[in-house]
């Protein structure tokens, strides 16, 4: 057994809310400072920075999982965790396609920063990333799964952009098998307290949602796997 202490929702400069410290080796060496063995990156919309914090962890022993804070129609977020890069860009290209073609202003929101594995700037993503996509919650859950991912709602806990806050429960026939609570909340207490709010038992999974370094979990939160440790065999786990 593997205890693979985690976190899986950091946000890079490409989100616009993200702090431009956000880059691939500046959250690669701050999670290993704080003792993590693997960590995801969801950027709002868009895996345009995977590949590169993949590369900037390679070579550290830090397990690297691609993936996104998908926004729904419904204005959910939900996290969507993918096994390999080059899938995570096709998942990235289809929800492109999903998003409004609304300008990103940066004066206004934000730059959206794209990186290569030296943290240089290779460019900004021209559309606004913060926006909720044309693809609804139930369409998105199916979406993740037919790429080899999982999806996972996110902050559960909180008052907005929340499965819970805006739809006001989990519906029962949603193929989701974990909910995301935010990094310092009490998920079983919270899930006692919403009974009524949980159509039926999940699992869950607390992690940051770190927009500036100082966020990022330290060795807290973890998983207990059999195997291999790599972003498929976490992706099978969080699945059952």
């Amino acid at each position: 057994m593997n205890r693979v202490f985690y976190d899986f929702h950091i946000h890079t400069a490409l989100s616009p809310c993200g702090d431009e410290d956000m880059t691939p080796n500046n959250i690669v060496n701050m999670a290993l400072l704080n003792g993590l063995d693997a960590i995801a990156i969801t950027d709002h919309n868009t895996c345009g920075n995977v590949r590169a914090v993949a590369e900037a962890a390679a070579e550290t022993g830090l397990m690297f999982v691609p993936g996104m804070e998908l926004e729904t129609s419904e204005e959910v977020h939900v996290i969507c965790l993918l096994p390999d890069l080059d899938t995570a860009e096709r998942f990235s290209a289809h929800v492109d396609n999903c998003l409004p073609n609304i300008k990103n202003k940066p004066e206004i929101f934000g730059r959206q920063i794209l990186f290569n594995s030296r943290d240089e700037e290779a460019g900004e993503h021209g559309k606004l990333l913060i926006t909720a996509t044309s693809i609804d919650l139930y369409t998105l859950v199916k979406l993740a799964r037919d790429y080899g991912g999982v999806p996972i709602p996110a902050h559960v806990d909180r008052s907005s952009y929340s499965i819970i806050s805006n739809l006001g429960f989990v519906p029962w026939d949603l193929d989701i098998q974990r909910v995301e609570f935010s990094k310092y909340a009490e998920p079983e207490k919270y899930m006692a307290d919403h009974a009524g709010a949980f159509q039926k038992k999940l699992k869950y999974l607390r992690s940051s949602d770190a927009h500036y370094l100082k966020d990022i979990a330290e060795r807290e939160n973890f998983l207990d796997l059999e195997g291999p440790v790599n972003a498929r065999s976490i992706i099978m786990m969080l699945r059952e």
